[in-house]
C-alpha cells in the first residue's frame, strides 16, 4: 500500500494529520542534519490566490525566523507566480544562510523554477518537476509568452526582410502592439534570465570545481556560460512550445545541472513522500497555502466549499455549531451539531456529528462521508470536533 493509500484508510482528524505531517517534516529535518521550512500552494486549486506573491513575504519570513543554524532545506511547491517576489524572497532567505536545499516533491514551476536556482542543492524524486521561466504576460485581455510574442514579431520581420514587403495580413495586428508592451516583453524575459544566470552562478556553481570529464578547473567564464546557456533554454517557449510543460531530472541533467535524486535514498524517500502525501490531504480541506516548519506553522484557507455548509465568521468556537445538511440522494435536511467541547447535550431535532465520519439519512439510508466537512472545520477553527 502507498503512503497516500495508507493515510486515506486511517480516515485521520486534522489534528492528527497535522501531527503526522509534523513527524514528518521533522524526520526529514534529522536526516539532512539541517533546518527545514515549507512554502507550499494548492497547485490544483483554481479559485484562491496560489500564486507567490507579496502577501507570501511576511509570513514566509515569519516561518524564517523560527530556526536556526546556517544551513536549511526548504520544501517547494508552487504554479509560480512574481518573479520580483521571488527575488525579494530569496535575498531573505541567501542572507541568513550560508548553505540552501530547496527539495521538490512535486511541482515547482515557473516562478517557483527561478527560485530553485538560488539553492546550493536541488532535491528531486521520480514525481518532482520544474518548469520554463518564460515570462507570461497579460494585456488588453490576452494571456501570452513574452517569447512567443517576441518570436512572432521576429518571424514577421524576417518574412517582410525576404520578401521585400509587409504581408496585409499582418497589419491589423500590428496596429495593436505598442512599442512599450515590446520593450515589456523584452524586460520580462531579460529579468528572468538575468536572476536565474546570477544565482547559478553564485549558488548553484559555487562548489563546482573540476569537470567531471578532464578533471580541469573550472573556471568563472564556464561557469557564466553554463549558466547562461541554462537560462536561455529555460526561457525559450519555442522548445517547450508550452509554459505547463514539467522538466524532471533526466532533462535538467542533460542541461548541465547537477540534480539530487532523493529517491535513491530509502530513509529521506519514505520521509519526503509521506510528507508530501499529507500536504496533499492537508489542501483536501480549505487550506490552500502552507508555510511551515516542524513546529509552526501559518494558513491561508477559504471557506468550506459547497456541498457543505458555509459558516459566517464568528469570534471564539461556537459550541455547539448547528448546521444544516441536505442529503446529497434523497434532498433530506438535517440539522447536523458539531461540537467542540465533551459533555455537550444533544439539542432537540438535530443529529450528532457522526465519530466515523459517516452520516446515514434516515429516509434513503444512504452514508455521507464527512471526512472533509471534520478536517476542514478543525482546520478552520483549529480544535478537533469530539
Amino acid at each position: 500500500m502507498g503512503a497516500y493509500s495508507e493515510y486515506l484508510s486511517m480516515q485521520l482528524s486534522f489534528d492528527d494529520l497535522c501531527n503526522e505531517r509534523k513527524k514528518q517534516l521533522a524526520k526529514i529535518a534529522e536526516i539532512r542534519k539541517r533546518e527545514i521550512v515549507v512554502y507550499a500552494s494548492d497547485i490544483s486549486e483554481s479559485n484562491a490566490p496560489i500564486s507567490i506573491d507579496y502577501s507570501d513575504i511576511v509570513p514566509f519570513s515569519d516561518q524564517l525566523s523560527m530556526v536556526k543554524g546556517n544551513e536549511i532545506d526548504i520544501i517547494l511547491e508552487t504554479p509560480g507566480g512574481i518573479g520580483e517576489v521571488v527575488e525579494d524572497l530569496v535575498k531573505i532567505v541567501r542572507n541568513k544562510f550560508e548553505k540552501v536545499g530547496i527539495i521538490i516533491p512535486g511541482m515547482a514551476k515557473s516562478a517557483g523554477t527561478i527560485f530553485t536556482m538560488a539553492a546550493d542543492e536541488i532535491l528531486m524524486g521520480e514525481l518532482s518537476a520544474l518548469g520554463p521561466i518564460d515570462a507570461q504576460m497579460f494585456t488588453n485581455g490576452k494571456h501570452y509568452s513574452a517569447d512567443a510574442f517576441l518570436e512572432g514579431l521576429k518571424k514577421i520581420k524576417d518574412e517582410s526582410n525576404i520578401n521585400q514587403r509587409l504581408d496585409l495580413a499582418y497589419i491589423p495586428m500590428l496596429q495593436h502592439i505598442s512599442p512599450g508592451e515590446i520593450q515589456h516583453c523584452e524586460n520580462a524575459q531579460n529579468f528572468s534570465k538575468e536572476l536565474v544566470t546570477t544565482w547559478l552562478v553564485d549558488y548553484k556553481f559555487k562548489f563546482w570545481e573540476k569537470h567531471k570529464s578532464t578533471g580541469k578547473t573550472v573556471t568563472l567564464d564556464e561557469k557564466k556560460e553554463r549558466a547562461s546557456e541554462i537560462a536561455k533554454l529555460l526561457c525559450n517557449h519555442s522548445y517547450w512550445l508550452t509554459h505547463s510543460r514539467s522538466i524532471r531530472i533526466p532533462e535538467l541533467q542533460k542541461m548541465g545541472l547537477q540534480i539530487i535524486d532523493y529517491s535513491n535514498q530509502n530513509d529521506l524517500n519514505d520521509a519526503i513522500t509521506r510528507y508530501y502525501s499529507l500536504l496533499r490531504m492537508s489542501f483536501e480541506t480549505n487550506i490552500y497555502k502552507i508555510y511551515e516548519t516542524p513546529s509552526s506553522q501559518i494558513y491561508r484557507s477559504t471557506m468550506p466549499p459547497m456541498p457543505f455548509p458555509q459558516f459566517p465568521q464568528i469570534r471564539g468556537i461556537p459550541n455547539p455549531l448547528i448546521a444544516d445538511f441536505i442529503c446529497e440522494k434523497c434532498n433530506n435536511a438535517m440539522k447536523l451539531q458539531i461540537n467542540f467541547e465533551t459533555d455537550m447535550p444533544l439539542e432537540n431535532g438535530v443529529v450528532p456529528f457522526p465519530k466515523n465520519n459517516k452520516l446515514k439519512c434516515p429516509i434513503c439510508h444512504s452514508e455521507s462521508d464527512l471526512l472533509n466537512l471534520r478536517q476542514q472545520l478543525e482546520g478552520q477553527f483549529k480544535k478537533k470536533i469530539v
